[in-house]
């Protein structure tokens, strides 16, 4: 019988030859944090549908990220829930928010990491939708003039990095003008470029209240179906200003987060969404799948896929394994 001069199982005999060979590698630097931040004192409140996460007060929250930049974490996204909500969201650009709160004490008391905003509003409006409404239809350009406040309100609370989630038009511009105009032009915009309007979100949607009371967000958020227009956000968002890329969700939307990989040179995030990881505790609680396993090779194949950095509520499980050693 003839056998193939070129045999590719050769490198794959032992541990060490597939190390020596492997192709992408998985560091904790690539990870981010996105933490949960409640007003009051000593509250650490669990989230049912993301097992380990938690709503925590600014006190906690500074424990847990001072803890995830000691394993190696070097960013946290912080996402607000206020202690009021109104039909525009206006505690979001509050001096004496939650989220503005916990950027200074993360500054004084963390300052090596990086801290990262997100900017929108589906947390702080009554209604749960992303800006200011008309009827019931949200009004472009009435939430920039909104979210252009809350950038420069984060910026100036500590804020190391931007990132407007909204998925308006033209919002991107318009924040780095903002914050360019508020003395705050060295300060980085991560955009969300392509956020796609996902069923993956509802963990998340549970964790910062912010579900919205009528409708949904198919108007704002991309159609899951279209592959070239994620390719036009990403070059509106680019010729805007953008500093950082984003692809959200991230499993299901490789294939865009190598397209833009191969299109742009910026730096790529790509965010592992709470029902990602939700799913993925799910089948580990019933026994149905090795939780470490499955979400190291989740993240290792964002990587592959273009992302330099992930954003996941596994980050700490997955740099306490890269810290032991982990290597399957």
């Amino acid at each position: 019988m003839h056998f193939p001069e070129t045999r590719l199982r050769r490198l794959r005999r032992t541990p060490t030859l597939r190390r020596m060979v492997r192709e992408t590698a998985l560091s904790s630097a690539d990870l981010i944090l996105p933490l949960f931040v409640c007003p009051g004192e000593g509250i650490d409140h669990p989230i049912a549908s993301m097992p380990g996460v938690a709503r925590q007060s600014v006190d906690r929250l500074v424990e847990t990220a001072r803890e995830a930049y000691r394993e190696g974490i070097p960013a946290v996204l912080l996402f607000g829930i206020p202690a009021t909500k109104d039909s525009v969201g206006s505690s979001s650009w509050d001096e004496d928010g939650v989220v503005q709160v916990a950027l200074r004490a993360l500054t004084r008391e963390v300052p090596e990491l990086v801290t990262i905003a997100d900017v929108c509003f589906c947390e702080y409006t009554d209604h749960g939708h992303c800006g200011v409404l008309a009827g019931e239809t949200v009004d472009n350009d009435a939430t920039v003039e909104n979210l252009m406040r809350q950038a420069v309100s984060l910026a100036t609370a500590g804020a190391d990095i931007i990132a407007p989630s909204d998925m308006m038009d033209g919002r991107i511009g318009a924040v780095r003008q903002a914050l360019d105009d508020a003395e705050f032009s060295m300060t980085p915009i991560l955009s969300y470029a392509a956020k796609f309007s996902s069923a993956f979100y509802g963990p998340f949607r549970d964790a910062a209240d912010s579900a919205p009371s009528f409708g949904d967000r198919r108007s704002y958020q991309m159609d899951p179906a279209n592959r070239r227009e994620a390719l036009r956000e990403a070059d509106l968002d680019v010729v805007e200003g953008a500093d950082i890329l984003m692809v959200k969700p991230a499993l299901p939307y490789l294939d865009i987060l190598s397209q833009i990989r191969g299109r742009y040179d910026h730096p790529l995030a790509a965010y592992h969404v709470s029902g990602e990881f939700a799913m993925i505790k799910a089948a580990a609680a019933n026994g149905w799948i090795d939780y470490d396993r499955v979400l190291m090779e989740s993240l290792l194949s964002i990587k592959r896929a273009g992302a330099d950095m992930i954003l996941t509520y596994g980050a700490r499980d997955a740099a306490r394994l890269l810290a032991a050693g982990w290597s399957e």
